[in-house]
């Protein structure tokens, strides 16, 4: 192999550990919703916030770290904020209470945005259209591998040794993969600073006027709303009677993400082909055929429901992002942090919403009315895929 293969191809495995480092500790706690609300004696919209805490803090710092990465460069800031990951999940080992542990998990979802943000616009940059689509699948394929490690290590570690020691061994998971995207990722050639800060916040500002930046934002929000509710209160629902699972068990259901991840790199390529249209509408008929199976009172039929739901949240996600790079020209790390920060306040959302619904003793009360709900926030997608996607497709055809 020649030495710009080598290159090409670390580059490519350090995008892909890099979407393992983003979401390694994203939603490592839905897994143990059930054993949280136990140990803190916890109400079930407040162990929700074990998820929405970092996914809030995310929404909140990205367009910030997005607009610094434009003017900083790209490898430094992914790698400092995979790296700075490890010390508040350590530290989520010795919390004594729920007000400090979601503070915890606010701080990881702090370390994020420098992640997320910054490794899209790296791929951006650093890759051409033509390759562009299969490189943000094999990113998305990454972020799905890191939410399967992250619920796994802690929902087998808590089973078999204690809640505590898996946050532990989590942390060194991040220090471990931090260290392989030190290695591994080269500096980009491509990168253009920003000329001040100044520069960098007015073109941010011309993000608020792109109609498909803003669209595709729109339907981050629903995608990302989509996976947490789901994958949250799906928690609780298997753990009770008829399935009654218990905290391992429920880490094993997140393997349904493996499904999600290898349809995500073909996602790409078929983006590529038939536009973002198809695409997204693939992705939401997946996603609301997996809701309605999960109501079949069978296991194996509710994890078959949960992968379709997988498929279409991961197909979704990667359309979205080929959507990014194609109508953003310039400051992508602050168009990235735009859309980071829609995409993870609907996980916020996501994670606590629908908690009303779960509580209700009415006949649309409990995981039927958290089904309904996802399903109606999934339909906007389709609609701004129709309104404003379609259009613009159109157009740079012509």
């Amino acid at each position: 192999m020649t030495h710009h293969g080598s290159r090409l191809s670390a580059r490519r495995i350090a995008v892909f550990l890099a979407g393992v480092a983003a979401f390694l500790d994203m939603y490592c706690t839905q897994a143990l919703l059930p054993e949280l609300q136990a140990h803190f004696n916890a109400g079930t919209a407040e162990v929700g916030m074990t998820v929405s805490a970092s996914t809030l803090a995310v929404a909140l710092l990205a367009p910030l770290v997005g607009a610094l990465a434009d003017r900083w460069g790209r490898k430094r800031v992914i790698v400092a904020g995979a790296m700075l990951l490890a010390l508040p999940t350590v530290l989520l080992a010795f919390a004594p209470n729920m007000p400090i542990f979601l503070a915890l998990r606010f701080a990881q979802g702090v370390c994020v945005p420098a992640i997320i943000t910054v490794t899209m616009a790296y791929i951006g940059e650093e890759w051409s259209p033509r390759h562009l689509p299969e490189v943000v699948g094999l990113y998305a394929a990454g972020t799905g591998i890191g939410g399967i490690m992250g619920r796994i290590t802690v929902a087998i570690t808590t089973e078999y040794w204690g809640w505590q020691e898996a946050f532990i061994l989590l942390g060194v998971l991040n220090l471990l993969v931090g260290a392989l995207i030190w290695t591994l990722l080269p500096p980009a050639n491509r990168f253009v600073p920003s000329g001040s800060l100044r520069e960098t916040l007015l073109g941010f500002v011309d993000h608020l006027t792109n109609r498909v930046l803003l669209a595709t934002c729109g339907v981050g929000f629903s995608a990302l709303f989509a996976m947490v509710a789901a994958f949250t209160y799906v928690s609780f629902y298997l753990s009770l009677p008829p399935f009654s699972l218990s905290v391992a068990a429920l880490g094993w259901i997140f393997l349904v993400y493996l499904l999600g991840i290898v349809m995500a790199p073909w996602s790409g390529r078929m983006t590529a082909r038939f536009g973002p249209v198809r695409g997204i509408q693939l992705a939401v008929g997946s996603s609301l055929t997996g809701l309605g199976l999960t109501l079949v009172p069978s296991l194996w039929v509710v994890i078959l429901g949960l992968a379709l739901v997988s498929v279409g949240i991961f197909v979704g996600q990667t359309v979205s992002m080929s959507v990014i790079n194609a109508s953003v020209r310039s400051g992508r790390s602050s168009a990235v942090g735009l859309y980071t920060t829609c995409y993870y306040i609907g996980g916020s959302v996501g994670a606590v919403l629908p908690a009303v619904v779960w509580n209700s003793t009415g006949p649309l009360g409990g995981w039927l009315g958290c089904v309904l709900m996802i399903g109606a926030v999934q339909l906007i997608p389709i609609i701004l895929a129709l309104w404003v996607w379609r259009p613009f497709w159109q157009s740079r055809k012509i």
